[in-house]
């Protein structure tokens, strides 16, 4: 495999939907966070064992994709980086991919809150994402994490040079992508 971007930032800013739209310009693919979770709430709920099961088969695709001969994968995430496990975690997810010749490329992307909720309640997210579809609860996850843990970079945070942040509250999903596409040379 040739090229890892990873698409971060907090809940509802557009991350599945930029990596779709990435995906459709390039012939990157694309494995948001939820597909697995998605797939094994319904069995487990959100239960530790739900929460392994995850991390496994996130692995194994890992693994499998960085060993391969496509051209390359987008991975989307909330990343909480006040965490120091994660924080842990996530660096081992570049070292697997870099160990393989992979470029690794960050995508961070921001918006205001009041867009985030809006987004929130998308018909496509709520498509996408079943476990969002209590839009009580995951407004108030989003709100209560924004005062809880740290979802962005602070300014020089991330040292790398395939980095960019885009704060895209007034932007559409394929004019993020656009962007992204056209930094990377993807």
């Amino acid at each position: 495999m040739d090229k890892f971007v990873f698409i971060f930032g907090p809940q509802a800013v557009g991350k599945m939907t930029v990596g779709e739209e990435l995906a459709k310009m390039t012939d990157l693919k694309l494995f948001h966070n939820h597909m697995a979770i998605e797939m094994l709430e319904p069995l487990y709920g959100f239960t530790p064992e739900m929460w392994r099961l995850t991390s496994l088969i996130r692995n194994e695709i890992f693994d499998s994709f960085a060993n391969s001969d496509a051209y390359g994968l987008i991975f989307t995430k909330v990343w909480n980086l006040s965490s120091e496990k994660e924080n842990e975690g996530i660096e081992r997810l570049f070292q697997k991919f870099e160990s393989k010749g992979c470029d690794v490329y960050f995508v961070e992307l921001e918006a205001d809150t009041e867009e985030r909720l809006q987004r929130n309640r998308s018909s496509h997210r709520l498509e996408q994402k079943p476990t969002k579809r209590n839009t009580a609860k995951s407004e108030k996850n989003l709100l209560s994490t924004a005062e809880s843990l740290r979802l962005n970079t602070e300014k020089g945070e991330i040292k790398r040079p395939n980095y960019i942040r885009i704060n895209n509250t007034f932007m559409s999903a394929e004019d993020v992508a656009k962007q992204v596409k056209k930094q990377f040379n993807l």
